[in-house]
C-alpha cells in the first residue's frame, strides 16, 4: 500500500510534468495576485527572507520592469553617494580622490586646502584602515562611505606609504570639500583660452565664468570649451553655463513633461565671465558628453554661438526627477524630454540596459540623410534624432596595429600594468621637472615591473609600441608629479580634435568667420 507523504495533503503541485492552471474567474486582480505570491514566498519558500526585504526587492523589480534605463530606487546609503557625486559640489570628508587598484584603495590626488592636503597625505598612499577597522575586502564605495560624515567629526585613517616601513596613523576632522567642475584653465597659445568642464554641479556656471575672466586677463581672445567625457548633471547648471555664451533672453532648452506644461528656459542677464557675442568659441564633444553637456552644446550650436568639433555625443535627451520617499529612500524616474532651441530632440534609442539600438556612427552621409534636419539661427543644417552631431567631425586618435597588439597582449593583466605604471610614477616623482622626457631607463623600468608581476608582454611587442608606451609613461608621471594641467599639456600634441580646433581658431577673429571657415573645411573633407 502506497504511503501518503505529509506534503501530499497540501493543495500544491510538485513540478514533475505539466502544470494544470486553475480556472480563471474573469475578475483578475493584480494586487491580489501580488499579495498571494508574496505570502507564499514569505511562508513557504525554502530560501525565504524577511518581509521588509521582500518588499524592497519587489519595489526594485517594479522599477527595473519599467524599461527605463535611467530609473533607479536608491537606499539611504545609495542616495547619499548619488547626491555627493552627482548633484552637489561639496561633501564632508577629507578631500582626496581615491581609486581601487587591484583590491587596494589608493589616494590619487588631494584637494587644495583640504584636511588630507593639510595633514600631509600624498598621492600613492594606500588606505589600510579606518577608525581601527581594516579596509581589506571593502569595495571602493564602502571605503568612501566610511571616510565621509558630518562636518567637524573626527576620523582615524591608517595609510601604507611606498618606501615607508611602518603604517602611518593620521587623525582628521571632516570638512566641507569643494570638488571643482573646472579643475584648471590655461592658455593653449597667445590668444586661445582652454576651459575643461568636467562635471555639472551647483557651481559649474560660476566656475566657467571665472575661468573665462581669468583667461581673458591673460590675453585670450578665442576660447575652447571642452565637454568631452562630461556625463552631465544639473539642468539648471546647463542653463547657467550656457548664459556665459548667449545673449539675454535667448532660449537654452525646452523641457516637455507628461503631467505639466512645458518649461522654456531662457538665458538670463549677462553673467559674470560672459563672452562678447563676437568672440570665437569651439565646443569639443565626444561619445562621453551627455545630458547637460548636450544641452549646452545644442544651444550654442543652434544659436551659431559656437562651432562644435569632435564626434557625435552620447544622445541623452531625457530628464530625470528625483522623488524623496519614506525612511530616506528615493526614486529616480525619467519624467520629461528636452529639446534644443531649434526644436530637435537628440535622444538616441537604447534598450532597457542602456545599449544603443541604432547605428554606432551617426556621422556618415547615408545616416545623416535619414535623420531629421533642423536649421540654426543662421540657416545652418543641424541634426536631431541621436546626439549632437559636430559641425566639424574629427575622429578620436587612432593607434597603429603594433600598438593594438601591445594593448591586446597586456589586456588580461591590465590592472597590474596600470598599478606598476602608477608606482613607477610615484618612484620618480621627486626628481621630475617641467618638460621632462621619457628616458630609455624609465621605459626599461616599466617593462621590468610588468614582467615581474606576470603581465604577458614580450620585449619585441613592448619595443614596437614605444611611441604609445612613452606617451602612457609621460602622462602618468606628469599627472602624479606635476598635476592634471601638466598631464593635459603633454596630451595636446596627440589630441587630433583639439589640434583641429586650434587650426580653425587661428584663422578666425569672429564667430561668423569661424563658422564660415569650418563650412569650407568640411566641404574640403
Amino acid at each position: 500500500m502506497r504511503r501518503l507523504l505529509p506534503w501530499s495533503l497540501v493543495p500544491v503541485a510538485l513540478i514533475v510534468g505539466a502544470i494544470v492552471p486553475l480556472a480563471a474567474t474573469g475578475n483578475f486582480d493584480g494586487r491580489a495576485l501580488f499579495d498571494e505570491v508574496r505570502a507564499r514566498i514569505s511562508t513557504g519558500a525554502v530560501d525565504s527572507m524577511p518581509d521588509d526585504e521582500i518588499w524592497v526587492r519587489a519595489a526594485r523589480g517594479l522599477v527595473s520592469e519599467l524599461g527605463d534605463p535611467y530609473a533607479e530606487l536608491f537606499s539611504p546609503e545609495q542616495i547619499a553617494s548619488f547626491s555627493r557625486n552627482t548633484l552637489r559640489n561639496d561633501y564632508a570628508g577629507l578631500g582626496m580622490n581615491i581609486q581601487d587598484q587591484m583590491g587596494t584603495v589608493v589616494v590619487t590626488a588631494t584637494f587644495s586646502g583640504s584636511p588630507a592636503r593639510q595633514g600631509g597625505v600624498q598621492p600613492g598612499d594606500r588606505i589600510a584602515g579606518i577608525d581601527g577597522v581594516t579596509t581589506r575586502g571593502l569595495r571602493l564605495d564602502e571605503v568612501s562611505n566610511r571616510l565621509i560624515g558630518p562636518p567637524g567629526t573626527t576620523v582615524q585613517v591608517t595609510f601604507l606609504r611606498p618606501g615607508v616601513a611602518e603604517p602611518i596613523e593620521m587623525s582628521f576632522q571632516r570638512a566641507k570639500i569643494h570638488v571643482p567642475a573646472v579643475p584648471y584653465a590655461l592658455m593653449l597659445d597667445d590668444e586661445t583660452g582652454y576651459v575643461p568642464l568636467q562635471r555639472f554641479n551647483d557651481s559649474s556656471g560660476v566656475e566657467v565664468g571665472k575661468a573665462i575672466a581669468s583667461l581673458r586677463e591673460k590675453g585670450a581672445r578665442t576660447f575652447v570649451l571642452d565637454l568631452r567625457g562630461n556625463p552631465g548633471g544639473s539642468l539648471t547648471q546647463a542653463v547657467t553655463v550656457s548664459e556665459r555664451f548667449l545673449r539675454p533672453a535667448q532660449q537654452v532648452v525646452t523641457v516637455r513633461y507628461r503631467d505639466r506644461q512645458p518649461e522654456v528656459h531662457l538665458a538670463g542677464g549677462a553673467a559674470a565671465g560672459s563672452l562678447r557675442s563676437d568672440e570665437p568659441v569651439v565646443v569639443l564633444v565626444d561619445g562621453g558628453a551627455a545630458s547637460a553637456s548636450e544641452i549646452v552644446a545644442g544651444a550654442l550650436q543652434d544659436h551659431d554661438r559656437a562651432l562644435v568639433v569632435g564626434t557625435t555625443s552620447y544622445g541623452k535627451g531625457l530628464v530625470q526627477s528625483l522623488y524623496p520617499l519614506q525612511e530616506g529612500w528615493a526614486l529616480k524616474l525619467t519624467t520629461a524630454r528636452w529639446f534644443t532651441p531649434s526644436g530637435r530632440s537628440i535622444q538616441r534609442d537604447r534598450d532597457e540596459n542602456g545599449r544603443i539600438t541604432e547605428p554606432d556612427s551617426l556621422e556618415t552621409d547615408s545616416v545623416r540623410a535619414s535623420r531629421p534636419a533642423y536649421k540654426s539661427d543662421g540657416g545652418r543644417v543641424v541634426y536631431g534624432g541621436g546626439g549632437i552631431t559636430p559641425d566639424v567631425v574629427v575622429p578620436a586618435d587612432t593607434i597603429s596595429s603594433v600598438e593594438q597588439r601591445f594593448l591586446a597582449a597586456i589586456a588580461p593583466e591590465s590592472q597590474k600594468a596600470y598599478r606598476e605604471l602608477y608606482d613607477l610614477a610615484l618612484e620618480v616623482r621627486p626628481s621630475v621637472k617641467q618638460g621632462f622626457q621619457v628616458t630609455p631607463a624609465l621605459r626599461d623600468s616599466f617593462f621590468v615591473r610588468m614582467t615581474r608581476e606576470g603581465v604577458p608582454v614580450t620585449r619585441s611587442q613592448y619595443d614596437s609600441a614605444s611611441v604609445l608606451v612613452d606617451r602612457l609613461i609621460g602622462q602618468q608621471v606628469a599627472a602624479v608629479a606635476l598635476g592634471d594641467s601638466a598631464a593635459f599639456r603633454r596630451r595636446v600634441s596627440s589630441d587630433a580634435q583639439l589640434k583641429r580646433a586650434l587650426v580653425l581658431l587661428d584663422s578666425a577673429t569672429t564667430q561668423a568667420q569661424l563658422l564660415a571657415l569650418a563650412a569650407g573645411d568640411e566641404r574640403r573633407n
